[in-house]
């Protein structure tokens, strides 16, 4: 039999195995377990494989070798984040404010309590401290798609092309808003007691994020057009002098 026929029968066979007994499956979720407790660099396949149970063999046979493992965990805890909401956002029919309004609000209602959510903030956060070659992956293939139709959003309210660096600086400003909670939860519930992150909050999180942000993009746009800015600041300067 040729070595490609062999290739092809064997993932054929792991498919079926994976269907039948979800190997797969308890892999990824014994992995997410201990990555969220130790980070990439602390855990080790035998600590993932004793918790799912299988045989140590299984992992480079599914996903290649820890780091395959580990990436596929990664992905799909950003997946699980609500990146199809934030897209159905940018999608929706409206003014660029609305739109901008409908993003930030999909991002702040995505951040969860408890079980699942605190695992995929854990991971993150050792990734964040820590990066590994996937982060690289995660940011090319999911995060960085909405990033760049983000960039298009508010270059546009504020007279700028995407990749001009005001742009930027007022798209990391709206993003940053949003992580602090994201990222600073646990920080900020003990400053801030009441902060329970229950639904009717987290919209008055969002409303508030976005009139802060809308207000000053407002206003970036109206300098802009009255030429107000560097330039116009260098005029001013230029002009007083003249007048000495």
């Amino acid at each position: 039999m040729e070595r490609g026929s062999t290739t092809t029968a064997q993932r054929a066979r792991g498919a079926k195995r994976k269907n039948l007994d979800g190997t797969r499956e308890k892999l990824l979720e014994a992995a997410a377990a201990v990555f969220a407790e130790t980070g990439y660099h602390g855990a080790t396949v035998r600590q993932i494989c004793a918790r799912a149970g299988t045989n140590v063999a299984l992992v480079n046979y599914y996903f290649g070798d820890k780091m395959g493992l580990y990436t596929e965990v990664l992905q799909q805890s950003v997946r699980l984040s609500p990146f199809d909401v934030i897209r159905g956002a940018l999608d929706q029919k409206g003014t660029s404010e609305e739109i901008l309004r409908g993003v930030i609000r999909a991002r702040v209602r995505g951040i969860g309590t408890g079980g699942l959510a605190d695992q995929q903030f854990r991971i993150m956060i050792h990734e964040l401290a820590q990066p590994t070659p996937a982060m690289t992956r995660v940011v090319n293939n999911i995060s960085k798609p909405i990033y760049m139709r983000l960039l298009e959003l508010i270059g546009g309210m504020i007279g700028c092309a995407p990749e001009d660096e005001k742009t930027r600086l007022c798209a990391h400003s709206v993003m940053g808003q949003i992580m602090l909670y994201v990222l600073a939860r646990p920080f900020l519930t003990r400053l801030w007691p009441e902060l329970t992150m229950s639904p009717e909050q987290l919209d008055r999180i969002a409303d508030h994020i976005a009139d802060f942000s809308s207000a000053y993009l407002q206003q970036a746009r109206g300098k802009r057009r009255s030429g107000v800015g560097k330039t116009g600041e260098s005029k001013r300067d230029t002009a007083r002098s003249r007048s000495y």
